[in-house]
């Protein structure tokens, strides 16, 4: 193991979900670590501009590829692959970060289009980007999957039944992916954010009531912010977790502490 055993100089790092919050702060940190970066959302205007924050952050100029493309589209996200391939010579680590809920509330109450949508980019996202970076890794000697998860695929969550559903399986699949991939030299973790103060969770943190809910629930008794899911992010990109696979870190201010998960 190289020191410093958490420099990423050399690597190619693909992190979706990117353009804000839990992407963009690992994105950040892992240029700050030396790697490439490349970002992907939906949105290229978004991403042009969370590109400069990265390049800002540490990356030189060029080693920061935003590229928009849909988790839940196949041809897309094979674009997104190999058009990173090209610029940066391959995939080192991937971190899977899209995700979608459109729906809020009892678990019956859900729709057929909102578990096709929701389980499409979630956990069948996270399985087509895998797919398509996995060769590239196997040709590079191995490579680090780190798929971001949340508590609500441990714990059950009312209001929020699909999406704890698609976790859960985000957490499976790592597991298998674990066993499957590491003959390959290729470790597949997650991490499962608590609450977190981004875009995607603002209903939860931003709603009087359902704030002081599940503030009752932390025992640190405040929301996370993203950049402290970064250092977990880092140390399983590094070096300094090649032994470390088919785990799940909880970063949650301690809510699941006491429970029976």
């Amino acid at each position: 193991m190289k020191e410093p055993f958490f420099d990423l100089s050399g690597k190619t790092a693909l992190v979706t979900g990117a353009s804000r919050g839990i992407g963009l702060a690992i994105a950040k940190t892992y240029a700050m670590a030396g790697a490439r970066v490349a970002i992907s959302s939906r949105k290229q205007e978004a991403l042009d501009q969370a590109a400069e924050e990265v390049r800002a952050a540490g990356g030189k100029a060029g080693d920061c590829l935003p590229i928009a493309a849909h988790a839940g589209d196949s041809s897309a996200v094979a674009r997104l692959v190999a058009q990173v391939s090209e610029a940066f010579g391959g995939v080192d680590i991937l971190v899977n970060n899209a995700a979608t809920n459109p729906h809020f509330g009892p678990l019956l109450s859900a729709e057929e289009s909102h578990w096709d949508k929701i389980l499409d980019v979630n956990l069948k996202g996270y399985f087509r980007t895998i797919k398509a970076c996995v060769e590239h890794m196997r040709a590079r000697g191995g490579g680090k999957i780190i798929n971001i998860a949340s508590i609500n695929g441990l714990e059950a969550q009312p209001g929020m039944g699909v999406y704890c559903v698609s976790k859960a399986g985000v957490l499976m699949m790592t597991r298998v992916l674990a066993i499957e991939l590491a003959p390959d030299n290729i470790q597949v973790n997650a991490i499962a954010p608590g609450l977190i103060q981004t875009k995607f969770s603002r209903v939860l943190w931003d709603t009087p009531q359902i704030q002081q809910a599940a503030l009752s629930k932390i025992p640190q008794g405040r929301i996370g912010q993203p950049e402290e899911l970064a250092g977990v992010a880092l140390y399983l990109a590094s070096e300094a977790s090649d032994f470390t696979t088919g785990a799940t870190f909880i970063v949650d201010g301690g809510q699941l502490a006491g429970s029976n998960i």
